[in-house]
Formats: structure tokens, C-alpha cells, sequence
């Protein structure tokens, strides 16, 4: 770490900062409506991965040994194996197949803020954020039994 300079050791903190900042976006999303992985986790889980990111840009980015692009995969696959965690089948159906989502967002997000690319993590959260938020209740189809009477009239003009 004696090789980095100060001032690259001040960028590579606000990248990790960023990290954090970006998962807490996602995390509040889902800790606001109860899911088992919520603020801490997506923190965590972006803050790591911009940890790990910055790790393979800085330690071993200049090596003729070794391929930067190795710890991206395997980022992506340590975080698979959190998500498929999150993801529980019971009969026929499955949940917490968004969590899984989530959980792999935050990796990416932690990723681009580790690399520098703060304008691609804001975005890439506030764009989460809306698919999380946006299409739930336009997307769930109504049962049957619930269909408004009303509604049913004017479907059948």
C-alpha cells in the first residue's frame, strides 16, 4: 500500500464511499418493505465489491501475471451464490427471486463505483430503484374474485 500515493489512496475512498451510498439506495428500497435483505446487506454487498474492484485495479493492474478482469468474474460469481440464498421454493411457487436481483445489482453497483464510473452507479441505482418500485401493481394481474364489478362492466361495453 506504500506504493499508491496519498491522493490516489483520497480517490480510492470516495470510490468505496460511493459504493456504500449506492447500495443504501437499493437497501433502503428493500428494507422499507420488509425484505429479508435490506440496508445492510446491499451496502455490504456494493461496498465489498468496490473493495475487491479497487483491490484488482490497483494491486495487480499493472501485473503482466495477472487479468484484471478475473475478480469481476468472480465477484459476480460470489454474489450468485448469495442470491440463490435468497431465493426459496415452496411447491410450485418461488420467492425472493428479486432479492437475488437486488443482491446482484448491488455487486454491480459496488463495481462501477470501484472503477470510477460514478455517474454509471447513480444512474444504474435510481434505475433499480424505479424497476423495484414502478411496475409492481401495473404488472400483478388481478384474480378473478377480485375484479372490481364496476371494472367488469366497462370492459364488457
Amino acid at each position: 500500500m506504500a506504493e499508491i500515493a496519498r491522493e490516489l489512496q483520497i480517490e480510492l475512498s470516495l470510490r468505496i464511499l460511493v459504493a456504500f451510498i449506492v447500495g443504501a439506495v437499493v437497501g433502503i428500497e428493500r428494507e422499507r418493505r420488509a425484505k429479508a435483505a435490506g440496508l445492510r446487506t446491499h451496502m455490504l454487498v456494493a461496498g465489498g465489491s468496490a473493495i475487491f474492484t479497487i483491490a484488482s485495479l490497483t494491486l495487480f493492474g499493472g501485473s503482466d501475471t495477472g487479468d484484471r478482469g478475473r475478480v469481476a468474474a468472480q465477484i459476480v460469481t460470489g454474489v450468485g451464490f448469495l442470491g440463490a440464498g435468497a431465493v426459496i421454493r415452496s411447491g410450485v411457487s418461488v420467492s425472493g427471486l428479486t432479492t437475488a436481483a437486488t443482491i446482484w445489482v448491488a455487486a454491480g453497483l459496488g463495481m462501477l463505483a470501484g472503477g470510477g464510473a460514478y455517474l454509471l452507479a447513480a444512474v444504474s441505482a435510481v434505475l433499480t430503484v424505479i424497476a423495484l418500485r414502478v411496475p409492481h401493481k401495473w404488472l400483478r394481474r388481478k384474480h378473478p374474485l377480485e375484479i372490481d364489478p364496476d371494472e367488469a362492466r366497462e370492459d364488457e361495453e
